[in-house]
């Protein structure tokens, strides 16, 4: 099992060190001290805390989509009938192609605020092997 230190944490949540920092001084999140006195947080008591978040997202309640990425739109690219968007959600990229009509009503440009709701039934999971390499 991992054990993460708060600035992996913060990463990973998508929050500062100093959210996470607190979050485990009110007792919220479990961490462990280790041999040097820093905080380590296990990754399956991330992983429950994690979990536990989710069921306070409102759209949970209205929607099967459980993907979603809150960001700032970075990029419009229009053409006749398509449009290009791309929206920066924390470390994340991700890119929809929706109709031109779409993205003039719902007023997409360069600094809006939006969600990208991701519902697929493929999902491909990579991971660093101790030899850096990947497997998928």
């Amino acid at each position: 099992m991992s054990n993460l230190r708060i600035s992996e944490v913060a990463d990973l949540v998508g929050v500062s060190a100093d959210t996470v920092r607190r979050w485990v001084d009110s007792g919220r999140l479990a961490a462990v001290r280790d041999p040097h006195g820093h905080r380590r947080i296990a990754g399956a008591d991330l992983a429950a805390f994690m979990r536990s978040g989710a069921a306070d997202d409102p759209a949970r309640r209205s929607s099967s989509a459980r993907n979603r990425f809150h960001g700032l739109v970075t990029a419009v690219v229009r053409d006749g009938v398509m449009a290009h968007v791309e929206i920066q959600a924390g470390p994340h990229r991700v890119v929809s192609l929706m109709s031109r009509e779409a993205a003039d009503e719902m007023g997409l440009e360069v600094g809006t605020v939006a969600t990208a709701v991701v519902k697929s039934t493929n999902v491909i999971v990579e991971t660093e092997t101790p030899s850096g390499a990947r497997h998928a």
